[in-house]
């Protein structure tokens, strides 16, 4: 097995994101389905966010005994946003997770760390259009359309965005979105914040 392959778990599509001795990191090949990052428009991480506890209760829950004695919990570090402080949370134990910033930038799809860590003062939303990596975060949308009719292909990061009622994403083009997205609609104009869900995981392979 090499990464970037697709494997089939559970119902659906992965692709592998790292090999590490007996076990392997992927996420689905697509966006599932679109939730808010949380239930209540509040200053929020990760680790208390709606979205943490659905995928690590029924998203969990929907996998077969078997399928869950393969998936191996781990420790995730939750880093402040890069480019404005946001605090990141406590460290999370997750059985499933989204991927953060750092690892969506710098680690899983190329090495757009300098982007990352050495901030452009034009950009203050999201990183260059024209960013070499941006092709390789694109994912498709299987979910509903959302408030305009078409396919949700902008999918949410764990991280925060520039304040705490917001959390990073990418966008249907592949840039990064590190100012973020609002963890939950409050008003019509902000319908297209329900994000859409690109879950990960580690998956024993023996």
């Amino acid at each position: 097995m090499q990464t970037n392959d697709k494997i089939s778990f559970g119902n659906f599509g992965w692709r592998v994101l790292d090999i590490q001795n007996n076990r392997i990191l992927i996420i689905t090949e697509n966006i599932i389905e679109t939730r808010s990052y949380h239930d209540r428009y509040v200053d929020i991480t990760w680790a208390d966010c709606a979205l943490r506890k659905y995928l690590n209760d029924e998203f969990y829950g929907s996998f077969s005994t078997y399928e869950k004695s393969r998936i191996m919990p781990v420790i995730n570090t939750n880093l402040d946003n890069q480019w404005y402080g946001t605090n990141g949370g406590c460290d999370t134990q997750d059985s499933i997770f989204l991927l953060s910033l750092e690892e969506a930038v710098c680690k899983y799809f190329g090495d757009s760390s300098t982007k990352l860590h050495k901030r452009n003062e034009r950009h203050k939303y999201w990183f260059q259009s024209k960013d070499e990596n941006n092709s390789k975060r694109v994912a498709a949308s299987i979910g509903p359309a959302n408030c305009y009719k078409r396919p949700y292909n902008s999918y949410w990061l764990r991280s925060p965005g520039r304040i705490s009622k917001k959390a990073a994403y990418i966008k249907g083009t592949g840039c990064v979105g590190i100012q973020g997205n609002n963890v939950l609609k409050n008003n019509i104009s902000e319908a297209d914040y329900f994000g859409g869900v690109r879950p990960a995981l580690w998956l024993r392979t023996e």
